[in-house]
């Protein structure tokens, strides 16, 4: 039995690596079935769907959703006031700001976030077949 510590720790982060890229697969694979994707609740042109993992959220990170193309996005919804000054008009469409800024995580952040999403994802796949079901 090996005892250096160097190496198991380059060992679980090969674990971590691989878990993260298997996790990512799962996550475009699901989002590709998702059609039509959501809208991002409160959002005039984003569609997402929220990643939260709870008490595991990084309090620095803003709100992290998964969009069609299966990547993780930090989303910022806010006004964009150059539009509101080019305008002269405040007019709640025109002045919306929505910005997805991708995210790259360490293996260790992603699988918490790319898990979160996968489920949410899951949920919405869920709903789509009932309804399906239901229509029959």
């Amino acid at each position: 039995m090996d005892t250096n510590p160097l190496l198991r720790k380059a060992q679980a982060d090969n674990v971590l690596e691989r878990a993260a890229l298997q996790l990512q697969q799962l996550l475009k694979e699901a989002c590709a079935e998702l059609q039509p994707f959501p809208s991002f609740p409160n959002a005039f042109f984003t569609t997402a769907i929220e990643c939260d993992p709870g008490t595991l959220a990084d309090p620095e990170r803003g709100c992290v959703v998964v969009c069609e193309d299966g990547e993780l996005y930090e989303l910022e919804i806010g006004v964009d006031h150059e539009a509101i000054e080019l305008t002269g008009s405040w007019d709640p469409v025109t002045a919306r700001k929505e910005t997805r800024k991708k995210l790259d995580l360490h293996p260790r952040d992603y699988i918490i976030y790319a898990y979160n999403g996968l489920m949410a994802v899951t949920e919405h796949l869920l709903e789509q077949a009932g309804e399906r079901e239901e229509v029959r």
